[in-house]
C-alpha cells in the first residue's frame, strides 16, 4: 500500500496555551475536536484536517541544535499577506529562494523554537510581493 498523503505533526510543549494561540494567530489553525486522551493537548486544524497535534509536557523539550526533525513545512499562496501578518505580530522570519526550483520559503520558528517553512511559488516573490 503506497503512502497517500501527509497527516500531521506531533509537537510536545510545556507552553500549551502559548502554542495554541501562536498557531491560531500566525498560521490560522483553529483548535478542534480531539480524542479524550489521558494527557493534555490540543489538535489544530487546517480545514477539516488536524495537522498539528500539541501534547503538553511538564519539562520543556529542547528545540534546535542537533535534532532529528529539523523542520516541517506548508505550501501557501499570498506571500504578501503572510509577510504582513508576521511583521504586524513581530515574528522574525527570513525569505529564502530555493535554488533550481520555483519555490520561495518563508522560514520562521514557533514559540518553542520549532523550525517551520512556508513555501510559495517564486512568481509571488519575483513579482515584488511585499508586506
Amino acid at each position: 500500500m503506497p503512502i497517500q498523503s501527509f497527516d500531521h505533526v506531533n509537537i510536545r510543549t510545556a507552553n500549551l496555551s502559548t502554542m495554541i494561540e501562536w498557531y491560531g494567530d500566525i498560521l490560522g489553525f483553529p483548535t478542534g475536536p480531539r480524542p479524550d486522551f489521558p494527557f493534555d493537548g490540543a489538535w489544530l486544524y487546517m480545514g477539516d484536517q488536524a495537522v498539528i497535534h500539541l501534547v503538553e509536557v511538564s519539562d520543556p523539550p529542547q528545540a534546535g541544535g542537533n535534532v532529528t526533525l529539523e523542520h516541517f513545512a506548508f505550501r501557501a499562496s499570498d506571500m504578501g499577506a503572510m509577510r504582513s501578518r508576521l511583521e504586524d505580530r513581530g515574528v522574525a522570519y527570513s525569505i529564502d529562494p530555493v535554488p533550481g526550483i520555483p519555490v520561495v520559503q518563508i522560514n520562521l520558528h514557533d514559540p518553542d523554537g520549532n523550525h517551520i517553512h512556508i513555501d510559495f511559488e517564486s512568481a509571488e516573490y519575483d513579482a515584488g510581493s511585499t508586506a
